[in-house]
């Protein structure tokens, strides 16, 4: 059965004292949730520790902004998926747009990235999605597609049964333009299926599809209604309680 999730992606986001001050906030109210969707904050890497401690009393899972693809040694400034699963992260985004832009991230890296993660029980959240000329020119689906064939093709299907996908068009990251529920359903719809024809329908029909791209307390709700729409990575409205709980109960 599909896991509804609502992921915050905090970015570059946050001193310590704000962090502290969110991570109370929302686990003040999630003392009395009862609901079933999965709640993920996933702040700058600094803040896990804190994250973490947080989610061995409350119902929140901790999510990392990124992983290197190396296990160990000599790579300043990484880290490392062992690293994270030692500090009680469970999740970790890959190959977010922001990474592949300015960071100059490949999916052969992030296919890299996504296999070092499963091999130490960490859950990725895998980000696809393509540019406003890419949308224009009709290639949304062939450029969603390279994507996914490139980064997760290699895996097995027990693998492959332990990723999210987040659907992050492009031209909806931070813009306060999202794409509409329908533009929503048929990207997911299409992801499904793609992944259905390499791994099967078990694999597929489990798999958590996230959309992201500025998914805010407004529009999620009609968002999450479509039935490939499995929940959101939010980017800024994550970083208000109100907005971020307000997403969550959208569904």
């Amino acid at each position: 059965m599909r896991q509804k999730i609502v992921a915050g992606n905090w970015k570059m986001n946050k001193n310590f004292s704000e962090a502290e001050e969110l991570l109370d906030a929302i686990a003040e109210r999630l003392e009395q949730y009862k609901g079933d969707v999965q709640l993920i904050v996933c702040p700058p890497s600094v803040y896990l520790e804190l994250a973490s401690d947080y989610g061995e009393e409350y119902p929140l899972f901790v999510g990392a902004q990124n992983v290197s693809q190396f296990v160990k040694g000599a790579y300043t400034g990484e880290i490392s998926a062992a690293m994270l699963t030692s500090m009680g992260v469970t999740h970790c985004i890959v190959g977010h747009s922001e990474r592949r832009k300015y960071f100059g991230e490949t999916d052969a890296m992030i296919a890299e990235k996504i296999k070092s993660l499963l091999s130490f029980e960490l859950t990725p959240i895998y980000c696809c999605g393509e540019t406003l000329e890419e949308r224009n020119q009709n290639r949304h689906r062939e450029v969603v597609a390279g994507q996914l064939s490139e980064a997760l093709f290699h895996l097995t299907e027990e693998e492959m049964g332990e990723v999210i996908i987040a659907y992050e068009p492009v031209w909806a990251i931070g813009t306060g333009v999202n794409a509409t529920p329908q533009q929503a359903q048929e990207m997911h719809d299409f992801i499904r299926r793609f992944i259905l024809d390499k791994f099967g329908n078990e694999v597929a029909n489990n798999l958590s599809i996230l959309y992201g791209g500025s998914c805010n307390a407004q529009n999620a709700k009609e968002l999450f209604s479509m039935p490939d729409v499995d929940g959101g990575l939010i980017g800024g409205a994550s970083l208000t309680v109100e907005e971020f709980l307000a997403i969550r109960d959208s569904f």
